[in-house]
């Protein structure tokens, strides 16, 4: 059983046994044909994942991690807020004509800033300090910036990273505001389980812990059903997560940088709706 799968099940669960339902409220999002999206929810979930020890990936049912690491490449690499530079079609219903998700995810990485040591943007910033100031505690980087939120076509979901080092090896912590655990939740642990990875091979560090933070862990009601299906999917062991390892220039990675060996995920023949 794949570690990612014990902590997903017991998330799931505690949602649906102990979480709270929004049905007395109105709701912003809703579902393609206009009915209000309602959740239940758990507030504050926290899950903490050994790097060293196993690959997050679920096998309750396939996570398309290659997408998912192009996905994120597209916001940590290439910095870019337009889909036409994405393979996936997943932002799309939030572009507009031109391509353009707003000032949102990869715009605000981008964004360069004064420093001593000169102008860097925010990623530029954690590899440098990772190489130079690893002992500092001001490794980080955050995209919600309220300066600009009228202007990005979505609020950030998962807005902030913060790296620590302890010896050699890198930690991090990734916080987020709201997870639709069905839909996004071992997508974004896979897409910054392999952004530490990254992070620490161009660092000559070694990963370790990446701690994720849920300020609002939810499940939608269309997607109880399945979720109640899933937790008592076959499970698999996690596979192995390997890196190219001549890459030592974190602009250099792509998709084809990274390698999973025996994954087996459990079929899967259900659609996923998405709230809009």
């Amino acid at each position: 059983m794949s570690y990612a799968d014990t902590r997903f099940i017991e998330n799931c669960r505690d949602i649906l046994e102990n979480g709270v339902w929004d049905t007395d409220r109105e709701v912003r999002p809703h579902w393609e044909d206009g009915t209000p999206a309602h959740t239940v929810k758990k507030f504050g979930i926290v899950n903490r994942y050994d790097l060293q020890k196993e690959f997050p990936i679920l096998t309750l049912r396939r996570t398309y991690w290659k997408t998912a690491v192009d996905e994120l490449l597209w916001i940590w690499q290439k910095k870019s807020n337009n889909v036409h530079d994405l393979n996936a079609k997943i932002w799309d219903e939030w572009a507009d004509e031109t391509g353009s998700i707003g000032k949102a995810y990869g715009y605000q990485l981008s964004v360069k800033h004064h420093y001593p040591e000169g102008d860097m943007d925010q990623v530029d910033r954690v590899l440098y300090d990772l190489r130079n100031n690893p002992a500092s505690r001001r490794i980080m980087t955050n995209i919600y910036n309220f300066a600009d939120l009228s202007e990005m076509h979505l609020y950030p979901c998962a807005y902030s990273m913060t790296f620590n080092v302890s010896g050699n090896v890198l930690n991090a912590i990734l916080n987020q505001r709201s997870q639709d655990m069905l839909a996004a939740n071992n997508w974004n642990v896979v897409q910054y389980a392999v952004l530490v990875h990254m992070m620490a091979q161009v660092s000559g560090l070694v990963p370790g812990e990446l701690v994720h933070v849920i300020a609002d862990a939810h499940i939608y009601d269309r997607h109880v059903p399945i979720v109640e299906k899933m937790l008592s999917a076959p499970q698999s062991p996690a596979p192995k997560f390997t890196v190219d390892p001549t890459v030592t220039d974190f602009y250099a990675f792509t998709r084809d940088s990274f390698k999973l060996e025996g994954y087996t995920p459990a079929p899967f023949a259900d659609q996923i709706p998405i709230a809009i």
